[in-house]
């Protein structure tokens, strides 16, 4: 082809290139804009928390404002270890055979109604969540407890396992269900043996999610846990949590005690990060692996 006749094409093809170039450029400056407010956070969590991190902070219980430092926050990694498993108990089998049903099953009026609650729960407050869980089960039991700390967490963890559950199962081929059938298998012997099993990386990542969520709250807590200083294994007793810890050394006014809430931040920073990472690559197999 002669220069003349390559010319006319030369230079859309040129312009089309500086414009894919800026584009790509401009996508990496948002994505970058969007990643600093976490990155500074993070580096300013870690600087201020570092330091109280110790063997103490996770072995040993408060050991007052005289030396706040020789102590830790042992009683509040169980009570958040607690809590957040018997809310996780609950929750997460509740929320997946929510999904199944709203997936497999879900045409009528019911389900519909099934799937705007769990969305306007996803929407609502986490302190409403507390508050309703104190008139519901603080003041029948006229005391505060672990236990009543996760129900509330339930029902914020509840929704996000339901619906992130639905969509993973509704990736799962229809082929798939079909072949069940053609073999002759129940429609439960399917969900059960074959849609769950295949969609099982995306239910761990929607598990993964609740639980980062869970970890993290601390007004439903606030009212309903209440917080402990003494180590407690009993989730009918008022029961600390880390969320609550951080709260209320970051009330007080001894500067030492502010270190060990900057460092109960950073682990819980750590957990969250580590957590939500680990459930958006799962999520990503999970999507290339049902493509």
């Amino acid at each position: 082809m002669s220069a003349a006749a390559a010319g006319p094409f030369a230079r859309p093809a040129g312009l089309r290139r500086v414009k894919d170039r800026a584009f790509t450029g401009y996508l990496w400056l948002s994505a970058g804009l969007a990643l600093a407010p976490l990155l500074l956070i993070a580096t300013y969590v870690v600087g201020k928390g570092a330091g109280a991190l110790t063997v103490s902070f996770f072995t040993k219980e408060p050991a007052g404002t005289l030396h706040p430092l020789d102590g830790g926050i042992a009683q509040s990694f169980v009570g958040t270890g607690i809590i957040v498993g018997i809310a996780t108990a609950i929750a997460v089998p509740l929320g997946i055979l929510t999904a199944v049903y709203l997936a497999e099953y879900g045409t009528s009026r019911v389900a519909s109604i099934v799937r705007l609650t769990a969305e306007v729960l996803l929407s609502t407050p986490s302190i409403v969540a507390g508050v309703f869980i104190w008139i519901v089960v603080v003041v029948a039991m006229r005391t505060f407890s672990g236990l009543a700390g996760a129900i509330a967490l339930v029902v914020l963890m509840w929704p996000i396992v339901a619906r992130a559950t639905e969509e993973v199962l509704r990736l799962v081929s229809h082929e798939i269900r079909e072949g069940g059938l053609a073999l002759g298998l129940p429609r439960w012997k399917i969900v059960l043996r074959i849609v769950i099993p295949s969609a099982a990386p995306g239910i761990l990542t929607a598990v993964m999610l609740a639980v980062a969520r869970a970890l993290g709250e601390t007004a439903p807590l606030l009212l309903t846990a209440l917080g402990n200083d003494f180590m407690t294994t009993d989730p009918r007793q008022p029961m600390d949590a880390v969320p609550l810890r951080i709260f209320s050394y970051a009330r007080t006014p001894v500067e030492a005690l502010h270190q060990l809430a900057w460092g109960g931040a950073l682990v819980l920073l750590l957990v969250v990060l580590v957590l939500s990472i680990a459930g958006r690559v799962l999520a990503s197999r999970q999507r290339k692996r049902l493509a």
